[in-house]
């Protein structure tokens, strides 16, 4: 009897820790699993783009969904430049007549102020990636169809100016539409550097594309208009494997008076964009130097088409390195008054290239003015983008596309028009020291864009 219960008791011993082993490998199981399924969400949050952005805000050509839409805003400007040089080069073999010229720029400009109010507001409502990239297919078609006229042998000048009426006004919708995008595409952080680097590809594109086009034209206008229509169809390609940061948000409201004005009644209720645009829009308007490149070359500076060309790349060049120099140390101080030193600095540089009659330091005064102009361009678009809520992007910037098409149209007639009078170096004196008056009367006029710190401390 004793063995039994010495047994028995032994027993009873081992159960209760058997079970209480069993329970702590069990609790410890249950905290493994937590544990790990805790452990779990880390990778998951940081593949995601937020955690991506949050440890390297200001990375923004590392971004493979930027790079794609970098090299889309690339492709379709240089096959732009591709196509309007080819344009020009035909109809003036068809035509023999520098009138016929001018006509062609202003149908390319009329579709952008015609369909101003449309534009925007479509921007606004549908999807920006579908509107970009259906305007980049159509543009694609309407240079492969120039490319089967022309080398058919069937085209004439009417046929020309119906293309190039369509194309812009394909471009009155896309040029709006893909700078409202941006600001889906990276953070409002990166958006300055984003800013550069956007205008930096419209800049290098400007260089480039119409060299591309002069030396593809030899093999005839077909060509050209096929090249151009190559890029237009990558553009789109691009734009169709773009994914958003953040979500768009898309105007609701039905279509009435008050929504489709909506773009003209923010920016005049909100006197930093309206200084800003308004400053450019006149500092451009007076300071037209660019128009009279051929009188210079020829009657003042003394060169031939050689020197033509330098003096044409230089402000792009100047404005390239720009670009490139704010992509990489973006502005975050003083943003206001660096703008306005911008536009001054422009107007200097424009009274300097007035008076030079030596090429290089005419150079190096158009390479300062393009220079400086970038600095206004980044300023403004930045502004014009942080400062507009999401769903008025599309008004507001075509607003802003349409205020700059027109100062850079109107801004070679004033020259035009000064130059008959005053002559080509009164013409751009005149220019230069009217945009320095300009800057100081918009300092007085809008003190809220010259005391403008920081770019992205927009207001609510």
């Amino acid at each position: 009897m004793g063995i039994c219960m010495q047994v028995f008791s032994r027993r009873f011993r081992i159960l209760p820790l058997c079970t209480a082993k069993a329970v702590v490998a069990s609790s410890m199981a249950r905290r493994r699993c937590a544990v790990r399924s805790h452990l779990r969400l880390p990778p998951v949050s940081m593949s995601s783009p937020a955690t991506v952005q949050a440890a390297a805000p200001d990375s923004v050509f590392g971004d493979a969904v930027f790079r794609r839409y970098w090299f889309a805003r690339l492709c379709t400007t240089i096959g732009y430049q591709i196509f309007t040089v080819a344009v020009g080069w035909q109809m003036y073999d068809l035509t023999r007549d520098p009138l016929m010229l001018g006509m062609v720029g202003l149908v390319q400009f009329l579709p952008s102020v015609v369909l101003i109010l449309m534009s925007g507001h479509v921007a606004d409502r549908f999807d920006r990636r579908r509107i970009v990239r259906t305007c980049q297919a159509i543009e694609a078609l309407l240079a492969a169809g120039m490319a089967v006229a022309s080398l058919s042998g069937w085209i004439d000048s009417h046929h020309i100016f119906v293309f190039v009426a369509l194309i812009g006004a394909t471009r009155a919708f896309e040029t709006p539409t893909l700078q409202a995008l941006l600001p889906s595409v990276v953070t409002p952080r990166q958006l300055p550097r984003a800013v550069a680097l956007a205008s930096s590809a419209g800049q290098a594109a400007i260089i480039i594309g119409p060299a591309i086009g002069g030396f593809a034209y030899v093999a005839g206008p077909g060509v050209v208009y096929g090249l151009s229509a190559t890029l237009f169809a990558i553009a789109a390609v691009l734009v169709s494997g773009i994914t958003l940061r953040q979500a768009a948000q898309r105007l609701t409201a039905p279509v009435s008076v008050r929504t489709v004005f909506a773009g003209f009644a923010y920016i005049r209720s909100r006197p930093v964009l309206l200084g800003a645009i308004s400053l450019d829009l006149f500092a451009v308007l007076l300071g037209g130097a660019v128009a009279l490149l051929p009188i210079y070359a020829r009657d003042i500076l003394h060169t031939g088409p050689w020197g033509l060309g330098l003096l044409r790349s230089s402000p792009a060049v100047g404005a390239l390195v720009m670009a490139l120099w704010l992509a990489r140390h973006p502005l975050n101080r003083r943003a206001g008054r660096i703008m306005f030193g911008a536009v001054a600095l422009f107007g200097v540089a424009t009274v300097v290239f007035g008076v030079s009659t030596w090429l290089p330091l005419s150079m190096v005064a158009l390479v300062v003015l393009g220079a400086s102009d970038m600095i206004s361009v980044v300023v403004r678009s930045t502004l014009v983008q942080l400062d507009t809520p999401d769903d008025m992007r599309g008004r507001v910037g075509a607003v802003n596309s349409v205020f700059i098409g027109a100062s850079n149209q109107l801004g070679e007639f004033e020259s035009g028009v000064t130059a008959a009078l005053l002559g080509p170096v009164g013409a751009v004196i005149l220019g230069g020291v009217g945009t320095l008056l300009v800057v100081a009367l918009w300092m007085r006029f809008f003190p809220a864009l010259a005391a403008r710190d920081r770019l992205h401390d927009h207001p609510a």
